[in-house]
């Protein structure tokens, strides 16, 4: 039972993690393409916060029960297909960190352009291209991830 539990509550924070990834994403490029100011610092403010509660904890809670149920399966962490979905991880943790940077100066870059009655800033701009394109590897790793998982191949 232990085992089922622990599969349930990685099962689900890789949903919280992969859904917010992707709702943020979508919903911070549908403003900015937008390119209205004030709506943009308001979603970039959420979207800094979804990141801080949502990707944060479960970037922190999907290696410690995976770590566990490689455990409770007495599964070797060198297996081809586990040891394949860790590297993936770490492409897709060392994308999101500066993604999280990226995400904080675009939200006080757009916060100032607002308050100063401005358009987005070419600075702002630079950061957004810089997050947009680090959200590819991320969105490819975890993809691959999940293919390993259901997959499992040897």
């Amino acid at each position: 039972m232990e085992y089922l539990w622990f599969k349930l509550l990685h099962i689900l924070s890789s949903t919280l993690l992969f859904g917010t990834g992707i709702g943020s994403a979508f919903y911070l490029l549908c403003v900015v393409l937008r390119r209205d100011v004030k709506v943009v610092a308001s979603v970039a403010r959420v979207v800094v916060v979804a990141d801080w509660l949502f990707t944060a904890t479960t970037a922190v809670i999907q290696p410690l029960t995976g770590w566990y149920l490689a455990h409770l399966m007495q599964l070797p962490l060198n297996t081809p297909w586990l040891s394949a979905s860790l590297m993936l991880y770490a492409v897709a943790i060392a994308c999101w960190l500066p993604v999280v940077k990226l995400q904080m100066l675009m939200r006080d870059s757009a916060v100032a352009s607002a308050q100063a009655g401005e358009p987005l800033s070419p600075r702002f701009m630079r950061y957004f291209r810089a997050w947009f394109v680090l959200g590819f590897p991320a969105l490819g790793a975890f993809l691959g991830i999940f293919w390993l998982m259901v997959f499992k191949p040897a």
